[in-house]
């Protein structure tokens, strides 16, 4: 038996459009007894929308088959937050609910909170980005739900938090304190305990040098490039983290 972790964006679909082969080759695994999780830095929508959307493109997905930047961030503080401890949110409301749902303390005040979530905000302004420097200076522990620069489109690509990331870093001229989605072992910890199976069975697919193929590589697992988002042949292969695999689409995946 083999577990593979499938990135979204740029792996299975693009936006609204679904890779082609993209539901046979996964309906191929789960038919041959294959384990199959999907795992997601975007923190911009729920693990409800993402299984319905992956249904609706023919791809019949459950939300326990889901994880998400969001639900890792919510599970992290769960197990560090002290009580009365409280959170400043930079991102949408998805990554709220998330937080909220696993009794997470939520506040407006960068004087009082304990900790940050920086995550994709496509409403940041500069009030915001004081919010999130006043926070940092007075020693708020600052956590990114990822480090992702852009996120591909069908046409293009569109910055992503790494971007905002950016913005506290230049202003701070320091590093954040941590980060949760893809490439940290926290992630890729979240979905090896999911399939149940050991690291060396489970195959991290793709279309990102710097967050899936380092996490596959970082932690043991078979990493597996896709040619279909943001990394080409050429990138890959001048790049530090080299993977295992490169496949030309995720519709390949059945011949490993």
């Amino acid at each position: 038996m083999k577990g593979f972790i499938f990135d979204l964006d740029g792996t299975v679909y693009l936006g609204d459009k679904l890779i082609e082969g993209a539901g046979e080759a996964i309906q191929a695994l789960r038919e041959r007894g294959d384990k199959v999780v999907f795992l997601s830095n975007k923190p911009i929508a729920t693990r409800q929308s993402y299984a319905h959307k992956l249904t609706k493109m023919g791809i019949p997905t459950g939300v326990n088959e889901v994880l998400n930047s969001s639900l890792i961030v919510a599970r992290y503080l769960q197990k560090v937050c002290q009580q009365g401890e409280k959170v400043l949110v930079i991102g949408e409301e998805p990554i709220r609910d998330e937080l909220r749902d696993h009794g997470i303390a939520l506040s407006h005040d960068p004087q009082e909170v304990k900790y940050v979530v920086l995550s994709w905000d496509r409403r940041f302004t500069y009030d915001r980005l004081n919010d999130l420097y006043q926070a940092a200076i007075r020693g708020a522990v600052v956590i990114a739900s990822n480090p992702d620069r852009t996120c591909p489109l069908e046409d293009g690509q569109i910055p992503d938090t790494g971007a905002l990331i950016g913005a506290l870093e230049g202003a701070t001229g320091k590093p954040i304190d941590l980060v949760v989605g893809k490439p940290s072992p926290i992630a890729a910890q979240a979905a090896i305990e999911h399939l149940g199976l050991d690291v060396s069975q489970c195959y991290m697919v793709g279309d990102r040098l710097e967050t899936d193929i380092k996490m596959g590589n970082d932690t043991g697992m078979n990493s597996v490039l896709v040619l279909t988002g943001i990394t080409t042949r050429e990138m890959a292969e001048t790049s530090e983290h080299q993977p295992r695999y490169i496949l030309n689409s995720i519709k390949e995946i059945v011949n490993l």
